[in-house]
């Protein structure tokens, strides 16, 4: 038998740290090691316990979460996840966290919550699966394409990420010039936290990103972000193709779904449309892109080497669904290639 994950919990209240050990210790492949209640305690704890997973609290004393994660990170590597507040401050700061190179991220829950930390457990497994790619956190995206040398076809570009996906993404999107194909991206995420990190790629990226919203028409140099956690992302109308948001219930135990967003794509662009699946856990995205693929489009899956978890990719690749696998590195500019106008008068 696999041993049990051993996992640190770190945070500065007793209360939250006994709901997720309670959480984490309810499942027998989990079991937590240690608790700690602020970066001096746990930098002790993890000398001597050497867990798997670290879960960590953003806003502590005498070192914030976020300090002390970089600390992690420069001198010693290893899976952490993030356990932060559901507000815009607690979001902004999860999503610097996961550029940091935290492995994950979970909302703390709200009264009345009947799903406190919801998938937390499945994400510390993986985590402690994983080898965490360190060097994917340092990386120096190449700089984007100038606009006079690129030119957009008819292409509509759609992209899904998971687990991983916050750094992948970055890589990906700052190679995209101001010009770029139109683009709808499903990332998991909590809900509170996608608006921030659009505001944070349209600041590193050079086109305009934004959260996507009900019937936000799909525009050349611009990036839509499905909204976290409440309704599905979705493209319709063929005569001027556009965002929709719809109410359904998750799908592969995801709202927004990726296979949602592809399948729509599938359906309005056929062959004028380029799929892409990026790092993340479980299957969402693989049936999708397959009806992408089988649709004429180009397809386009991050490789094993270059994933924090190789598990959507895997899966859709094992599928036939993936045209070509590709490092991280090369997959922006992959897309600009497939999404091109070839010649004047033509896509």
């Amino acid at each position: 038998m696999t041993a049990p994950a051993r996992v640190l919990v770190v945070d500065d209240s007793a209360t939250m740290r006994g709901l997720i050990s309670a959480v984490l210790n309810a499942d027998p492949d989990v079991e937590v090691v240690g608790q700690a209640a602020d970066a001096f305690e746990a930098r002790q704890a993890i000398k001597q316990l050497d867990p798997d997973v670290v879960t960590l609290d953003i806003e502590m004393p005498n070192m914030n979460g976020l300090e002390f994660l970089d600390k992690i990170m420069r001198l010693r590597p290893m899976p952490v996840i993030m356990v932060s507040t559901l507000t815009h401050k607690g979001a902004e700061a999860t999503i610097a966290a996961l550029e940091i190179g935290a492995f994950d991220c979970v909302g703390k829950p709200h009264p009345g919550d009947p799903h406190p930390f919801g998938g937390l457990v499945d994400k510390v497994k993986a985590a402690a699966r994983s080898q965490r790619k360190a060097m994917i956190t340092n990386n120096r995206a190449a700089a984007p394409i100038a606009a006079a040398e690129y030119r957009a076809g008819r292409k509509t570009v759609a992209i899904g990420a998971s687990t991983g996906g916050v750094e992948a993404l970055i890589t990906v999107l700052q190679r995209f010039p101001v010009n770029c194909p139109p683009t709808v991206i499903t990332q998991h995420m909590p809900h509170t936290f996608t608006k921030s990190f659009a505001e944070r790629l349209n600041r590193l990226c050079a086109p305009t990103v934004e959260e996507a919203t009900e019937g936000a028409r799909l525009e050349i140099g611009k990036i839509y972000l499905a909204p976290g956690g409440e309704r599905h992302l979705q493209v319709a109308n063929a005569s001027a193709p556009c965002c929709r948001l719809v109410d359904r219930e998750p799908v592969n135990g995801h709202r927004p779904s990726v296979d949602v967003l592809f399948d729509s794509v599938a359906e309005l662009a056929g062959r004028n449309a380029i799929g892409v699946i990026l790092t993340g856990m479980g299957r969402d995205g693989a049936a999708g892109l397959l009806k992408m693929r089988h649709a004429g489009a180009r397809t386009f899956g991050q490789n094993e080497k270059t994933c924090v978890v190789y598990g959507m990719p895997r899966v859709a690749y094992e599928l036939g669904a993936v045209e070509t696998q590709l490092p991280l590195g090369s997959i922006g500019e992959e897309i600009l290639k497939a999404a091109a106008a070839r010649k004047e008068g033509s896509e």
